[in-house]
């Protein structure tokens, strides 16, 4: 779902900007989400507009979002005071941190050519995946802030509802992705996710449209997995292509996908480039990951 920000709200927060956040730890600080959200809903329009956001991250409405914030970031531009307004958004739904203690709140992502073509600085298809797919408690939501587009229109955001596409698979399919069979990648230097989970279930039995499914198309090529349960996920992969939604984000987009409530996995499109050279190479985006709101015990 696409929400525009009504003009009202535009000014508003374009004339009144928001104070530095404060982190503990990982996590923004409960007194910096108390303090954004005082001054988003003293904003005009502010209400219907985190009302749209807040239905839009339902299963119902699909699982994912794109804030258009592009007359901000012009206004703004795309440095600290453009960001401190994305992270009040995100707080409306939830508790944003950085699972990576090394970086900040807000991860740049650039573009790479020499880099491996499917990372998130790659310049390649990045297969359907869920963040931090090996972690017992991953980010309830993960967010792309588009500050560059693909100069030559690549890079699409593509995003499928894993449950539907789990729904649409059967039954001998669905009971093999529920058996603790799959592991991908390694895990070190992370916060607030919990231990390593592996080996990990695809489904974690929980009922139809619930919990997390914990697929990443990586391993499927990366992990040696059993015939049989790499051919139920293969089976997964097929169905979240054929279920796929595709959109190329523009400067100042937020996109906030819900990775447990619809489990929306997503992936990208290969970015285009005419040469090697970082000038030509791509776009470039910045990460934020969201616990669940509230979650105390989580943000402490």
């Amino acid at each position: 779902m696409f929400i525009e920000i009504p003009s009202e709200l535009e000014a508003a927060l374009t004339d009144h900007p928001l104070p530095p956040w404060t982190l503990d730890g990982s996590f923004l600080a409960e007194s910096t989400m108390e303090e954004y959200q005082a001054r988003l809903a003293a904003s005009p329009k502010f209400e219907e507009t985190a009302s749209a956001l807040r239905h839009a991250l339902t299963g119902d409405a699909g699982g994912y979002a794109v804030l258009r914030l592009g007359n901000l970031a012009r206004a703004l531009g795309t440095g600290d005071r453009f960001r401190r307004l994305a992270t009040a958004f995100a707080a409306e739904v939830a508790v944003p941190f950085s699972p990576f203690p090394r970086w900040p709140l807000w991860k740049d992502i650039g573009v790479k050519a020499d880099k491996d073509p499917g990372r998130s600085s790659g310049i390649g298809y990045n297969a359907f995946h869920m963040d931090l797919v090996n972690a017992t408690r991953p980010p309830d939501c993960t967010t792309l802030l588009c500050v560059r587009p693909d100069p030559l229109g690549g890079g699409a955001s593509i995003l499928s509802d894993a449950h539907a596409a789990v729904a649409r698979l059967p039954e001998r399919s669905r009971a093999l992705l529920t058996e603790t069979a799959y592991h991908y990648g390694t895990f070190f230097d992370l916060h607030g996710v919990g231990e390593e989970y592996r080996p990990f279930p695809v489904l974690d039995g929980s009922g139809p449209g619930e919990g997390f499914v914990r697929f990443t198309a990586k391993m499927l090529e990366r992990s040696p997995l059993g015939r049989s349960h790499a051919d139920a996920a293969r089976e997964l992969a097929e169905e979240l292509v054929r279920g796929q939604v595709s959109f190329t984000l523009q400067s100042g987009d937020y996109l906030i996908v819900d990775q447990r409530r619809a489990s929306c996995t997503a992936g990208r499109r290969s970015t285009a480039v005419r040469r090697p050279s970082p000038s030509t190479a791509g776009g470039c985006s910045s990460s934020c990951s969201c616990a669940p709101a509230p979650a105390p015990t989580r943000a402490a």
